[in-house]
């Protein structure tokens, strides 16, 4: 088998998990190829958190022809009882014979403890094939893992001259339909929809996701609402949608607002308690979302949360969709921060992606940490 060859069925393996994008949550995307006599034998993705990993699924279309055969996989293959039996043992009795997986799991219950498993098994394993690829495709999953917390993305849509809205809030509509079309492709994939209570009382939004290919399997994401003195109206448009609403209000509104808490506990809603006087510490936010194994957060906010969430160091990546037209000096602004006396202090992100949506240009970037 060529190097060349190598590279062409895992990158088959990734394509595969790229099919659980929308339904793993809070699991890791995984796709897995078993590859015997330069024939693809079986293959398989993990659809979703309960069901059979990709290593299972392919396994069992391969049958007897496993034996003897290379498998391909994104991620390191689980040694541990989670939801489902370890895929290690599985991959040991069928008789792999090597193993190619893309990276280690971060996940604490694995960390090469599988890899260890199969190798002692007398399994030939090399790791690191398509690793980046692998990487970005569960860049929560990772930095839940490491961090404790999800990774937060930030979602805007402005103007040339980068405002987000008039003066007097309107915004609908600055980017076009395409750009719009694509946000609800990042809210599917997301873990989490996350704005702040101004947004709610202004917008009234849903926060849920909306694909134009009805065919495709998604799971609402988590609705996130920071709201410290508890002003969402019981009857916001994101209160009965289907999903799961997670309100965070500081300590002292939940001592003092019993009534309307509870009101919205019999409808369904969570409400979570944090510290914070005036606003909710957005680092205890945060870990909390990472305790209820949220990977990725969509933060779609006005100027002041997001400044908050970005002076709070919690902002990992921005995607900026930018519409052909100017809103002039009035017009709010993307990040509502305290001014910087030197230059020295701005906060620097890399350009990682930028393409054209319709009439718009998206801009992906990431933090430069430091």
């Amino acid at each position: 088998m060529t190097k060349a060859d190598e590279q062409e069925y895992m990158s088959r393996a990734v394509q595969l998990a790229h099919k659980g994008l929308y339904t793993t949550d809070p699991n890791p995307r995984v796709g897995c190829v078993l590859v015997k006599a330069d024939e693809i034998v079986g293959e398989g993705w993990h659809e979703r958190a309960g069901g059979p990993h990709a290593e299972k699924v392919a396994l069992e279309q391969a049958g007897e022809k496993a034996s003897g055969s290379t498998a391909f996989i994104t991620l390191e293959p689980c040694c541990h009882f989670g939801r489902t039996g370890p895929c290690v043992d599985s991959l040991i009795e069928a008789g792999i014979s090597r193993v190619v997986c893309s990276v280690v799991d971060p996940n604490p219950l694995v960390a090469g403890v599988g890899i260890s498993k199969l190798e002692n098994a007398g399994i030939n394993v090399d790791i690191g094939l398509c690793s980046d690829l692998a990487v970005n495709l569960n860049a929560g999953y990772f930095r839940r893992m490491k961090t404790g917390r999800p990774l937060v993305r930030s979602k805007l849509a402005v103007s040339l001259d980068g405002k987000t809205a008039l003066a007097n809030g309107d915004s609908q509509w600055i980017t076009g339909e395409a750009s719009r079309a694509d946000v609800h492709t990042w809210r599917a994939r997301s873990s989490a929809v996350l704005t702040g209570v101004g947004t709610v009382l202004s917008d009234n939004p849903s926060l849920n996701a909306r694909l134009s290919r009805s065919n495709i399997d998604v799971m609402q994401p988590y609705r996130i609402v920071i709201d410290s003195k508890l002003q969402t109206p019981l009857d916001a448009k994101l209160v009965d949608l289907p999903g799961d609403l997670v309100i965070f209000i500081n300590q002292e509104t939940f001592l003092k607002s019993n009534k309307k808490v509870n009101r919205f506990i019999e409808q369904g809603v969570a409400i979570e308690s944090v510290p914070g006087a005036e606003q909710c510490d957005l680092n205890v936010v945060m870990r909390r979302l990472g305790d209820l194994e949220i990977n990725e957060v969509c933060v779609e906010a006005g100027a002041r949360f997001n400044g908050a969430i970005l002076e709070a160091g919690l902002i990992d990546e921005i995607i900026i969709y930018v519409a052909p037209c100017v809103l002039g000096d009035d017009s709010r602004g993307m990040f509502s921060i305290e001014p910087f006396k030197m230059l020295e202090e701005k906060i620097q992100f890399k350009y990682e992606d930028i393409r054209n949506f319709g009439q718009d240009i998206r801009i992906t970037a990431c933090l430069v940490e430091s």
